[in-house]
């Protein structure tokens, strides 16, 4: 099949102009960095933190503490300059001598905060887990909510409307894009300077000891979810003894050749089986969207209202740009399918306020959004070596896009300004442990899951020994803990309370648990 050659194709690029850090000058700040850990960790544990009232712009419930946790900005120079990381918690509602610690969780991005996941331990899938753990959230370093958060441009200018996303661009529309991602890349270093490099998912595993040390845990219990599982990863690679009980919720796949443009290129790939998935679903419910009876008709439905709105935006904001960023959302989570199927039915029956209601940029999110996007965009150029060469992109994207339109474009001008990036690369650690050097860890994949392809959660599997993956099969959407498979979720409860992970054999690799949503499972 084409796709299949095409994403082995992915696997090989050669990639001529990538640029990094040496390796060797890497390593050699591997001890220093190591050492700065260590110190600010001591630091953190002596210091602990002191939880009080949450910040009025937090908006949170008198339930929630909060207060800030102190990291180095370089770890190389623990004694230089320190970020202020929030922190919230709420404290566990069991019997004291049934508490088990603190659980931290981060959702991702990079970029995202959790301050509002402890407010998760109200609801039914986590209030046993609510009983026996203080439930911790915070802001990673640069997010908003940390002492110094990143920006690269003024945010109104981020959810400006309407914008073009064309699925196949023309050469005077991949010039202009370049153009801004120059201007981008300027915009983060003129912001950031000297700090920019720091931004790192290796910075935000060591943030993470130096959090487990203040709360005054010996032994880290943490969930990540996207992009939280990477340098969740990341951790239990660097700090294998520091860790208790680890849960890898939708996984990126740490192969250091992955990160991150080819990893970006999968989820593209992946994306367009989940762009089939939505439409094949809206097709067979053409008595209430009444878009055609198969996936090529509500293709077609698409793509005529997306050309309607370049040449009269919905509402005059909603253009190409918005209408594809709403359906992207589609591709995260099945919850939103309805909502779009129905906005694209009104739209196409003369009504576009369902479309301009959920696809309109929000003013009063642009701060935060311009912040996640900045955040985003920092770790993954300096994670990793980038092509420098536009030509590499261009090939390479063009060529996904013959066999995978909805996604490739928009997301490889997404990542653009790291073809421009100022500040130095670095080259992505090998993720892994060897048998018996970690305890046992959990981890939850969807096997359709675009964002975050399923050979990721394989991937962490084998790097990760005594390790167990929990699928929840013929299902896509993005983030399943917690999420409402009673399968998954007990599994996730059992874990944490217990330590058991399924599908253990007594000897040898573990099986890999298949779970259908809301179903019984099967092995």
């Amino acid at each position: 099949m084409r796709t299949a050659a095409l994403y082995t194709s992915i696997g090989s690029l050669v990639l001529s102009a990538l640029a990094a850090a040496p390796a060797g000058a890497w390593e050699g700040r591997g001890t220093a960095e190591a050492r700065g850990t260590a110190i600010a960790a001591a630091r953190a544990t002596a210091a602990g933190i002191d939880f009080v009232s949450c910040p009025e712009k937090e908006m949170l419930p008198d339930s929630l503490k909060c207060g800030t946790v102190k990291v180095p900005l370089d770890y190389a120079e623990p004694d230089g300059k320190q970020l202020e990381l929030t922190v919230s918690r709420t404290g566990a509602t069991g019997p004291a001598d049934a508490r088990q610690g603190a659980f931290v969780y981060n959702p991702g991005g990079p970029g995202a905060s959790s301050i509002t996941f402890p407010m998760a331990g109200e609801l039914p899938e986590w209030k046993e887990i609510a009983e026996a753990y203080d439930l911790v959230g915070y802001a990673p370093r640069g997010v908003n909510g940390s002492s110094a958060p990143l920006t690269c441009q003024d945010p109104t200018a981020y959810t400006k409307g309407p914008t073009d996303a064309p699925t196949h661009p023309t050469q005077e529309y991949k010039e202009r894009r370049v153009a801004r991602a120059k201007a981008y890349a300027e915009g983060c270093a003129t912001h950031a300077g000297e700090t920019l490099r720091h931004y790192t998912s290796l910075n935000n595993a060591r943030d993470l000891d130096v959090l487990r040390a203040a709360l005054g845990e010996p032994r880290l219990t943490f969930m990540g979810a996207s992009y939280g599982t990477y340098f969740g990863a990341l951790y239990a690679t660097l700090f294998p003894s520091h860790v208790r009980r680890m849960v890898f919720d939708s996984v990126v796949d740490p192969d250091p050749e992955q990160i991150w443009y080819r990893s970006n290129m999968g989820q593209s790939l992946a994306f367009e089986k989940r762009w089939e998935d939505f439409r094949r679903w809206v097709a067979k419910h053409d008595d209430v969207y009444r878009l055609g009876d198969t996936p090529e008709s509500v293709q077609r439905h698409y793509d005529e209202v997306r050309a309607e709105l370049a040449e009269k935006p919905a509402g005059g904001k909603v253009g190409p740009g918005q209408l594809h960023a709403a359906f992207l959302g589609a591709g995260y989570y099945d919850d939103y399918w309805a909502m779009r199927a129905t906005a694209l039915s009104e739209y196409v029956r003369g009504n576009p306020e369902p479309l301009v209601a959920q696809a309109s940029p929000r003013a009063v999110a642009a701060k935060d959004n311009e912040n996640a996007q900045a955040v985003y965009t920092a770790v993954e150029c300096n994670d990793a070596p980038w092509p420098e060469d536009f030509e590499v992109w261009d090939r390479d994207h063009t060529d996904l896009a013959r066999v995978a339109p909805f996604e490739t474009w928009d997301n490889a001008f997404a990542n653009l300004p790291c073809a421009f990036w100022p500040a130095p690369r670095q080259r992505p650690l090998e993720v892994g442990t060897r048998w018996g050097e970690l305890p046992p860890v959990l981890i939850l994949a969807a096997e359709r899951d675009a964002a975050t392809p399923y050979k990721g959660a394989l991937e962490l599997r084998k790097r990760l020994p005594g390790s167990s993956l929990v699928t929840e099969r013929d299902a896509g959407t993005h983030g399943i803990g917690g999420a409402g498979n009673t399968c998954v979720d007990d599994h996730l409860r059992r874990y944490l309370l217990t330590g058991e992970v399924p599908g253990r054999a007594p000897r040898g690799p573990p099986r890999v648990r298949r779970f259908s949503r809301g179903g019984a499972g099967s092995s």
